[in-house]
């Protein structure tokens, strides 16, 4: 009875230890590729699942691990997991020598983005998947580069990145993986290289500062003509209108003083001809008189002398007078 007791106690302990062994949880995001008998059998789904124990085994992946080492450097380590991570993931590659088209030698190291799309093509399509990757990307890298100059390579990552991303994703469709990026990290020339496009970035950058000093002289210059230009214009435009408008007034101001004698002498004239003087006697008498009257305002004249001629003007002096009493 007791013997019966310990048998049943170990059946069920193997029942047990066989129906733990055969259920096999896989976490969101990741799957596992099953054999049965070493042949392909199924990929698990994320969730509970339930395998034949010794019979059904979980197929062992190379995954990559990046540790740090002593010195603060970062380190690649591959090792073996029976979870294949179904996310996009990143490889960081340490950095590598790479010849330029014109022989520089130049230290770049690349980002690879990529996803398994299909477990079963990671696992049986290639071997060491990280590995493959690490490589493809290396030697891609190198081809590409070697066919650019490193002005080229400085100043065309955008293309690099794109020729790289779909020459490595042709490559690894047939292994189930899908590349999604590809990024240059860091790309660092020797440092005699540096030091000589150090100085031509400062040549250049005196170059143009000498071309927009220049520049900038001359469009003062051409503008401080224009300037002067604009204000010679304007002073000629100035004066002009000035001479014209002092012309204008000095010729109204003639008619308006011809105007004047012309109604002085008219009514003068009509005044004499009420008195029955001569017009002509009369004007020649009031010319001399003005022409006496600045002869004699100088303090140093004492003496006139007034020609013979005058004493007929002068005579018509008692018809002004006459002429004064009839106003």
């Amino acid at each position: 009875m007791e013997e019966s007791v310990i048998l049943l106690g170990i059946l069920v302990f193997i029942v047990l230890v066989l129906v733990w062994a055969g259920i096999k949880i896989v976490p969101q995001s990741e799957t596992c590729v099953v054999e049965r008998l070493g042949r392909f059998h199924s990929v698990l789904n994320p969730g509970l699942n339930i395998i034949w124990p010794f019979i059904d085994k979980p197929k062992a992946v190379y995954t990559r691990q990046i540790i740090s080492g002593m010195n603060g450097k970062t380190i690649s380590r591959i090792s073996t997991s029976t979870s294949i991570d179904l996310r996009e993931q990143v490889y960081d590659f340490p950095s590598q020598p790479v010849i330029t088209k014109d022989n520089v030698t130049t230290e770049i190291n690349a980002l690879l983005y990529f996803q398994i799309v299909d477990p079963k093509k990671a696992v049986y399509e290639i071997d060491n998947l990280p590995n493959a990757l690490e490589k493809l990307t290396q030697t891609s890298l190198r081809n590409v580069i070697g066919e650019l100059e490193l002005d080229q390579t400085l100043s065309s990552r955008d293309t690099i990145n794109s020729r790289l991303q779909t020459i490595l994703d042709d490559v690894t469709n047939k292994w189930g993986v899908k590349v999604t990026r590809v990024e240059l990290q860091d790309i660092n020339p020797p440092k005699s290289v540096r030091e000589a496009m150090e100085k031509q970035m400062q040549a250049e950058r005196n170059r143009r500062a000498e071309i927009l000093n220049a520049e900038g002289q001359k469009t003062s210059v051409i503008l401080l003509s224009e300037g002067e230009k604009a204000s010679q214009i304007n002073q000629a435009t100035a004066k002009k209108e000035s001479e014209i408008l002092r012309a204008e007034g000095e010729a109204r101001a003639k008619v308006l003083k011809a105007e004047a004698e012309a109604e002085a002498i008219r009514k003068v004239a009509e005044a004499i001809n009420q008195s029955k003087t001569d017009p002509a006697t009369y004007m020649l008498a009031m010319q001399y008189i003005s022409t006496l009257r600045e002869m004699t305002q100088g303090p140093a004249s004492k003496t006139v002398y007034i020609p013979y001629e005058a004493s007929g003007v002068l005579s018509s002096l008692g018809s002004i007078k006459d002429l004064f009493k009839q106003q």
